[in-house]
């Protein structure tokens, strides 16, 4: 089978396609990835510090030190090691639902698409293109949670479990697609919310599985509509970041980053000695 993964270009995008090609290894897999350009936004500190983790970090600082240490590595790829990987390589697609992106998109035959953390509201001409749908892995309780950073939204609110929701893309629309399946585990509250996301994928991603297996099987998958009600969720304010970090909680912690590096990625790479986001 075919099989197309959209993805960002970040840390946990990676860490979730490594969890998912051992299982995938009978298909040929392409990758394109979303990525932001142009100015950083008047968004809060925290998040910019954030995204500094989770983007400039691990793609312009640690994945070449990560790739120059290739011959003596074990553990998950950097992009530019999937690239050399995967049948169809990894490329950057942010312009997907234009004529253009779909000419990119297109060649890679999908019979399955799958969706996670990409950065495009993908419309109906690509929807319409893969003969087992698109099937997005949101992290977040749908309908509870919709829209972005779900997992904040849901420690902000003291919740006391976390998830993820595997569903399908039918339309235009964001987060409200039929529900094949959820994963959750406990809230702890000692961790940082970007420990969270990472680790919501150890088992988020075993449901996509579930999904290709089926599919190889030629059995049904089950999905069932979204219940009425929930929230959509944006970026929080300064303010809802300050009550977040006032209540205990941390949005990064850099020794959480550090530990996960070394113990998946293998590497030697100390984050105390790269360069610190401006602020």
């Amino acid at each position: 089978m075919n099989i197309t993964i959209l993805a960002n270009r970040d840390i946990a995008s990676n860490f979730a396609i490594n969890l998912l090609l051992p299982h995938l290894n009978n298909h040929n897999i392409t990758i394109f990835l979303s990525a932001k350009v142009g100015q950083k936004t008047n968004k809060p500190a925290a998040l910019l510090e954030l995204a500094f983790y989770e983007q400039e970090l691990f793609n312009r600082i640690l994945s070449p030190k990560i790739n120059a240490q290739h011959s003596e590595q074990t553990g998950f790829n950097t992009f530019e090691q999937l690239h050399e990987i995967v049948d169809g390589g990894v490329r950057e697609l942010n312009n997907i639902n234009t004529e253009e992106g779909l000419n990119v998109f297109k060649p890679s035959q999908p019979d399955l698409v799958i969706s996670i953390r990409y950065g495009v509201i993908i419309k109906s001409n690509i929807i319409n293109v893969p003969r087992n749908g698109v099937i997005n892995l949101h992290s977040g309780i749908l309908p509870d949670y919709r829209g972005v950073m779900a997992t904040f939204w849901a420690m902000y609110k003291k919740e006391q479990s976390i998830g993820m929701t595997l569903h399908y893309i039918s339309d235009g629309t964001i987060d409200t697609g039929r529900v094949i399946g959820k994963s959750f585990i406990d809230v702890n509250y000692q961790k940082s919310y970007l420990w969270h996301v990472l680790e919501l994928y150890k088992e988020g991603t075993q449901l996509i599985i579930n999904v290709v297996n089926k599919i190889n099987q030629n059995l049904a998958i089950s999905s069932t509509a979204q219940e009425k009600g929930g929230d959509y969720y944006s970026f929080p304010t300064t303010e809802e970041v300050e009550t977040f970090i006032n209540a205990g909680n941390a949005i990064i912690s850099e020794l959480e980053v550090n530990e996960f590096i070394n113990q998946y990625y293998r590497s030697n790479v100390k984050l105390s000695e790269l360069t610190q986001p401006e602020q």
